[in-house]
């Protein structure tokens, strides 16, 4: 769509909640979905109001256009380079850190369906994910390096226990752009399907996520985060809260009702 100078600018962040599912969709196409300051603001409090919305069971990831997200929005960056009060480190605290612990403990599964390239932070939240359903068009690039930074937005947390740690780092340290195939391959990526299959197949997931026993997943992703952390006996301790917890749930006694009586269980999240 063509913009005339007194049409509104494009929201850089689409949000739809329908049958359990919120589907949030970054929008800068012709930027490629690159991070400047509205899209990570927006981010931030949609990944917070979903997180928090009891009637939201599973959250989508993914982007417009041809690419997930190549990270921070460069023209934006080299404009607050003039800026004292303005670095890279305080948008990482008030941006980047919240948006990954969002996706990585909300107390719900997310999907990342990686329509195209995800670089940098964008291929950072995409690892936070709970699953990553990729387009065979699109491709993961850590990208930091390439541009003399460090690492950010949980990727030296989550490459090290996707790849290990000596290929995390060849990925951190030589970037490159790994085919969706290959990230396959190495574990980057739960699945990759022809690029007009991902949005029926992302769909179908988050479906069967979305009518599935919420609490059970949370706790699910509490207790990989936890032991990831710990030794094993506060792994088991804390496996065993989460089983008391999840033992008193409706979900709990649905599943165990229907087993019994064989039918399929009908689940509330609760």
């Amino acid at each position: 769509m063509t913009q005339t100078p007194d049409s509104p600018a494009p929201a850089p962040l689409l949000v739809e909640v329908a049958d359990g599912i919120a589907w949030l969709r970054l929008n800068r196409p012709e930027a490629m979905n690159s991070l400047d300051n509205a899209l990570k603001d927006a981010l931030v409090a949609a990944l917070r109001e979903v997180g928090d919305d009891p009637a939201v069971r599973c959250v989508v990831l993914t982007g417009t256009g041809r690419a997930f997200c190549v990270g921070q929005d460069l023209k934006e960056h080299v404009r607050s380079l003039g800026d004292p009060t303005s670095t890279l480190a305080t948008t990482v605290t008030d941006h980047y850190n919240p948006i990954v612990l969002a996706l990585s403990t909300m107390n719900k599964p997310v999907v990342a369906a990686l329509n195209g390239v995800a670089a940098g932070a964008g291929m950072s939240f995409a690892l936070a994910c709970d699953f990553r359903i990729a387009s065979e068009q699109a491709g993961l690039n850590t990208s930091f390096a390439g541009i003399a930074l460090s690492c950010d937005s949980g990727a030296s947390w989550t490459l090290p226990r996707l790849v290990g740690p000596a290929r995390a780092k060849e990925l951190l340290m030589m970037p490159r752009t790994v085919s969706a195939q290959e990230a396959l391959a190495m574990g980057l990526v739960t699945r990759v399907v022809a690029a007009d299959e991902l949005d029926a197949t992302v769909t179908e997931l988050a479906r069967t996520l979305a009518e599935g026993p919420t609490l059970a997943y949370g706790s699910i992703r509490r207790a990989v985060a936890h032991s990831a952390g710990t030794d094993l006996a506060d792994a088991l301790a804390h496996e065993a809260t989460l089983m008391e917890l999840t033992g008193r749930s409706s979900d709990h006694r649905a599943a165990v009702d229907a087993f019994l009586a064989k039918e399929k269980p009908t689940y509330t999240g609760s």
